[in-house]
């Protein structure tokens, strides 16, 4: 049967994170850190929100572009980020922000358009780009910039093929984010390439220390060049509920509308319900949550340092990426050893692309008791390598 099977299909990676979670599932007495997703269940008011609309019969089909009510609400939500948009033509609600990057690459890249990409950057980015016919390519990203994108190793990636630039911040594996300068100095080479900019933003809500996220879109003439992905998945805990959305210029939300229209038809009915609800009034629920991921965090990046590691300060999302190259392991010796002899399940870095070589990535989106136990386990782990 394998000669039915797509090449293009055959040839891209598994996911690096999936290949330790199932490892994980098989281990008894695993703490798991790798998976990035909240451990709070939904919040109740969302919870409801949806009950309701089950009580209600509401069960049917909405709009292909989403309920306008959220559509609506998504424009007044993105105004925190000094964003506008018209809730008829601007506004995509899809089924998590997955499916609108996948669209946003269908619709804009044609064979041999290149997508330039954070290293190291989620794992779906380059595999995307791949299926709908582009060229991904790689732009390293350092722990001595704390994982911004600078402009001058953007410039040294662009060919006459470059079209789209994607900007994964707050960014997941390290939890580095981007200031209102360090976009600024990318705009002038966006401008100077006449890039179109994919912003995946779905961490936006979970900034620390006293940092505030900035979109890209937000800096002047880039809104017209730029499409915003974000959705209630991460922030508000509605991972499995699936409800994402895409804002930018008309033409290009057309475009990924149609793509959507063909392949899914519309969002889940009762999710857009529970997340109409969640922008709503969910601001006192997110910030609890985001408050919660605060202690965590200061709570793991310690850990890592005081038993030895570099282990640069994140200031968003809710993972934390210690460097191990101390341990003259590689990433991946280093987590299938640290899962066999403590049972501890963290993901390597290169799983992420080539510059996270020597790191792990950490989810603290997990209990405290279980944080503390791992950086326990962790550390006895590193010592019997001495």
């Amino acid at each position: 049967m394998s000669n039915y099977v797509s090449k293009k299909v055959v040839d891209l990676p598994p996911s690096g994170i999936r290949k330790f979670f199932d490892l994980a599932a098989t281990v008894e007495g695993c703490i798991s850190l790798s998976i990035g997703e909240p451990d709070f269940v939904t919040p109740k008011r969302m919870l409801d929100a949806g009950i309701e609309s089950l009580n209600q019969g509401k069960t049917a089909y909405t709009s292909n572009a989403g309920l306008m009510e959220l559509r609506q609400e998504i424009c007044n939500y993105l105004t925190k980020y000094e964003l506008s948009y018209d809730a008829a033509t601007e506004v995509l609600v899809t089924v998590g922000a997955s499916e609108a990057i996948d669209l946003a690459f269908r619709a804009l890249l044609a064979p041999g358009d290149e997508v330039l990409i954070p290293d190291p950057s989620f794992v779906c980015y380059g595999p995307l780009t791949t299926m709908a016919g582009g060229t991904p390519v790689s732009v390293d990203t350092f722990e001595k910039d704390e994982f911004r994108l600078t402009a001058e190793e953007l410039e040294k990636k662009i060919t006459p093929n470059s079209k789209v630039l994607l900007l994964p911040y707050p960014n997941n594996p390290t939890g580095g984010i981007m200031k209102k300068e360090d976009y600024e100095a990318i705009a002038d080479i966006v401008v100077k390439h006449d890039l179109f900019v994919i912003c995946d933003e779905i961490y936006s809500e979970l900034v620390y220390g006293g940092e505030k996220h900035y979109s890209f879109a937000a800096l002047p003439g880039m809104k017209e060049r730029s499409l915003v992905l974000n959705g209630c998945s991460k922030a508000f805990a509605m991972t499995g509920w699936r409800i994402g959305f895409a804002c930018g210029p008309k033409d290009v939300v057309a475009a990924i509308t149609k793509i959507h229209q063909y392949g899914i038809m519309s969002a889940p009915t009762m999710g857009q319900y529970a997340a109409l609800e969640g922008l709503r009034n969910g601001e006192e629920d997110v910030a609890k949550m985001v408050e919660s991921y605060d202690e965590r965090r200061k709570v793991i990046v310690q850990g890592f340092r005081d038993m030895g590691l570099s282990c640069f300060e994140p200031k968003g999302a809710f993972y934390c990426f210690p460097c191990i190259k101390t341990t003259g392991l590689s990433s991946e010796e280093f987590c299938e050893k640290l899962l066999n002899a403590e049972k501890v399940a963290v993901v390597p870095g290169n799983a992420f692309g080539a510059s996270g070589e020597g790191f792990i990535r950490c989810s603290y989106a997990s209990s405290m008791e279980n944080i503390k136990e791992a950086l326990v386990r962790i550390e006895r782990f590193i010592n019997s390598l001495k």
